[in-house]
């Protein structure tokens, strides 16, 4: 007898429904937990800031607005508005109000706003000045990082302005205990502080904390069970009202109680995760191993009779509705970098237990069948493979995979678990890791990795080694010499090296200055419920409670920099075909292909600064007038003529992305640059930094605040994602690439590493097209590859959704850690999308 069951399970009617009323109209921004937050706190001066959380959560639950909406079976929602967002003015506020205007027609991630709703969010944001975990972190922060900020060297925005997320808490303790249960916890650590305990004036503050928030998520849930018995006895359809019923009764008994059957442990989950997002703006809230913590309620409901399978199907294919639900706006910058609505909330199949003993089982497949069947970009779905991992779940993934949805994204536990027990987990928790958001595995319940602290745009240090520390006329770094004086290429190399150093210890700072504003202005009593151990250390995540600390920024650009570096020292030391000051010229003059908008203004904001200081007045009108002056400038024949000789030669020299060893190894040498002087340094949480290669969908927006490169890459356009070959350089077909990605040493960017393919629909066709599918994928692992994901789909098919997005309004593609609506992108993210290289198998 099979342990697990593959078959297809047909989709219900009620689930294109679902999907059709949430994407009946633009999302929406809402004002009510601005309102109520702020209430809450007017009212709380004075009580020490783990009780103020506490508290205004509490002011929130009880006062949301709440809706079932039409057909539903799982409930909660944090708007009223189908997709439709709050906001977290504590975090910060001044930019939406600042985007009133313009949110709902920028390129990214557009939002509906009310004239009733910008007045209401006004009158909130009011009391906020200067009360703000961004404000109080920007005060924290060096004069030099706030420069290197500004400049654009790397940007730490994603907790700047909102809250922190990239976790997974114990939803297998919620559903276990209730919580009725960690109430329980948290009063028995209470009962045993006394008050002359050193500790006891946050301890016990704290503890008081979790017991308000736990009995405020019981309240919020019995208001849902209220609603759900007014509407059934309102309701005249039998079958509705029946389901209503049950609702009501799910919703009395969870999540105070332990679930008893399937049904309620949806529900349950379900409340968890939508309520972590109302208590804090932060993104990734990641379920995890859901089929291992859901199983034992499956499995017992199945083997009593109490429910069949294709009613278990349709209520995880409910749940993956209802995380299309929770939304989330970001100002326009960062939306650009996180384009597509998304939330990245990772849920993973597969993999194994702590006793390592593969542990797929019925739901492993059933989630797979649910994102076919909802065919939306959350949850984003995972699978952990090793070599126990049952060939026909690889398969079932593949099958999914040709959809051309980019899901599921596939990890490599023998990559995985050693780099995660080399930042000091035990083995039994790293064989149990899932991954938070894009890419970054973790320890579920006991960690808090502050993964994706920020982005650090690794090209943009080069530009430093050429200017001598200078940008925009104004030194912002360290100055290594003139590239002129240069003679051997391990000077250059070595000026690289000491630009990289000095910028990552500036990201440092400024990750450090945001964890510290956090933990000061607002931790997270409800999250730390479910996190070990600050129940037992008597403090919140934000302050050290969790059992694993991390800090995870991330680098890419890797690949520009490493075929950079490597026709540097190819074209200027070893061939001498062309000198570093002729170099510096072509990147400054971007190859002699002519200044975009953003390229002239650089230009002569330099200048302008210099007539400045030479005593003259330069009007707007002028500046405008120059700006067109530059864009219009000609090169003289001969200079540009050299420049495109120089464009030839640096396209004959190898790349990296084509199984070419020396490349490789010399990229695996440039990515150290990054994840080797990043270790040494500790969080305010007593945990270490630990670097990830991955750029979200940040290369596009990054790339265009960074100059030409020496890899012939012209300015302003998009860097390499991730860890991938530059888009277009890798000509030697898939498996080329993978085993040139696998050369790179993926086990020190423990905080993951992104490898992104393109394939053409008929290279996954049939049986045999599966079967190469699932070999290369194999290939790849068993050389040390952590991750691979896959956009499967024709060039053609993108470019006519482009012109004609009406046509396409369900297309869903692989961004970069993350799927996402072809159609929600911005043009210059789509244009990237396309321009990957596509490969047949």
């Amino acid at each position: 007898m099979e342990k697990y069951y593959t078959e297809e399970i047909p989709k219900t009617e009620r689930i294109p429904r679902l999907v059709k009323h949430l994407f009946a109209k633009m999302p929406e921004i809402e004002s009510a937990r601005a309102r109520l937050v702020t209430e809450s706190y007017k009212s709380t001066e004075g009580l020490p800031i783990i009780l103020r959380r506490a508290k205004a959560f509490e002011h929130i639950l009880r006062h949301l607005p709440i809706i079932i909406r039409e057909e539903e079976l799982i409930v909660g929602s944090t708007t009223i508005a189908p997709r439709g967002c709050q906001t977290y003015p504590e975090y910060s506020y001044k930019w939406l109000e600042e985007e009133f205007d313009t949110v709902e027609h920028r390129s990214a991630d557009p939002f509906y706003i009310s004239e009733q709703t910008k007045r209401e969010l006004k009158e909130a944001d009011a009391y906020w000045e200067n009360k703000t975990t961004s404000e109080l972190a920007e005060n924290l922060m060096a004069p030099e990082t706030r420069k290197a900020i500004a400049h654009n060297i790397f940007t730490p925005g994603n907790y700047f302005y909102n809250g922190v997320g990239h976790v997974t808490v114990q939803y297998e303790k919620v559903l276990a205990i209730g919580y009725e249960g960690i109430i329980a916890q948290a009063e028995d650590a209470l009962a045993k502080c006394s008050p002359a305990d050193a500790d006891y004036c946050t301890r016990a503050p704290f503890l008081k904390a979790v017991v308000i928030s736990c009995k405020a998520a019981i309240e919020y849930a019995q208001r849902y069970g209220a609603l759900a018995e007014k509407m059934a006895a309102e309701c005249s359809d039998s079958k509705r009202k029946e389901e209503l019923w049950q609702i009501a009764a799910n919703c009395k008994r969870v999540p105070a109680k332990g679930a008893e059957s399937f049904y309620e442990a949806c529900q349950s989950f379900w409340f968890v995760q939508q309520l972590l997002q109302i208590e804090s703006s932060g993104h990734s809230i990641s379920p995890g191993r859901f089929d291992q913590y859901m199983y034992p309620y499956y499995k017992r409901d199945l083997d009593s009779g109490k429910i069949t399978r294709q009613q278990a199907q349709e209520l995880i294919d409910c749940i993956w509705v209802k995380l299309n639900d929770l939304n989330k706006c970001r100002d326009a910058a960062s939306a650009e970098g996180f384009a597509g609505y998304s939330l990245f909330q990772n849920l993973i199949v597969g993999g194994q237990d702590k006793d390592g003993v593969d542990v797929t089982n019925d739901l492993s497949f059933m989630c797979i069948t649910a994102s076919k069947h909802v065919f939306l970009p959350q949850p984003s779905l995972s699978i952990r493979v090793w070599n126990k991992s049952p060939h026909a779940l690889l398969l079932k993934a593949a099958d999914l995979t040709r959809t051309g949805i980019g899901l599921p994204a596939y990890y490599n536990d023998e990559v995985i678990i050693p780099s995660l027990m080399s930042r000091g987990l035990t083995l039994e928790d790293a064989r149990e890791y899932n991954i938070i958001g894009c890419v970054e595995p973790q320890k579920a319940g006991k960690t808090d990795g502050w993964h994706d602290a920020a982005f650090f745009n690794m090209c943009r240090p080069l530009e430093l080694v050429f200017s001598n520390g200078y940008d925009k006329g104004e030194r912002i770094s360290i100055q290594t010499g003139r590239v002129e004086d240069m003679t051997t290429f391990e000077d250059f190399y070595d000026a690289y090296k000491k630009q990289m150093e000095y910028q990552i210890s500036l990201l440092v700072n400024a990750d450090n200055a945001i964890d510290t504003a956090h933990a000061t202005r607002c931790p997270l009593p409800f999250l730390s419920s479910m996190v070990d151990d600050c129940i037992a250390r008597g403090k919140s995540v934000q302050e050290g409670g969790a059992v694993y600390n991390f800090t995870g920024p991330q680098g890419f650009g890797i690949a520009n920099m490493a075929d950079s570096l490597y026709a540097v020292k190819k074209l200027v030391f070893d061939e001498k075909k062309v000198t570093l000051a002729e170099y510096k010229r072509a990147l400054a003059m971007n190859y002699g292909q002519g200044f975009d908008q953003i390229g002239a203004a650089e230009i002569v904001t330099e200048i302008v600064k210099e007539m400045q200081k030479a005593g003259m007045t330069v009007s707007q009108e002028q500046i405008a007038e120059m700006v067109v002056q530059v864009m219009e400038t000609k090169l003289p024949d001969q200079e540009k003529k050299r420049y495109e000789e120089l464009l030839e030669m640096i396209s004959q020299v190898p790349k990296y992305g084509n199984d070419n060893e020396e490349v490789d190894m010399f990229a695996r040498d440039v990515a150290y640059t990054y994840t080797r002087p990043l270790l040494k340094y500790r969080n305010p949480r007593g945990g270490q930094f630990q670097a990830g290669l991955y750029p979200v969908s940040a290369n596009v927006p990054l790339g265009a605040q960074t100059g030409a490169t020496p890899d012939g890459r012209l300015a302003h356009t998009p860097v390499a994602d991730g860890v991938s070959p530059s888009a277009g350089k890798d000509v030697h077909g898939p498996t080329a690439a993978a085993n040139s990605v696998s050369r790179l040493d993926h086990g020190i960017a423990s905080n993951g590493t992104l490898f992104n393919q393109k394939f053409h629909p008929t290279a996954l066709s049939g049986e045999r097209g599966l079967e190469n599918f699932v070999a290369l994928i194999q290939t790849y692992f068993d050389q040390k590859g952590s991750h691979m994901q896959f956009n499967v789909v024709d060039r053609e098919t993108l470019l006519d959704a482009q012109a004609h997005p009406e046509k396409y309004a369900h297309l869903v593609v692989r961004v970069a850690g993350y799927s996402a609506l072809f159609t929600t992108l911005s043009k210059s993210l789509q244009d990237d999308i396309i321009r990957r290289t596509e490969q047949g198998l």
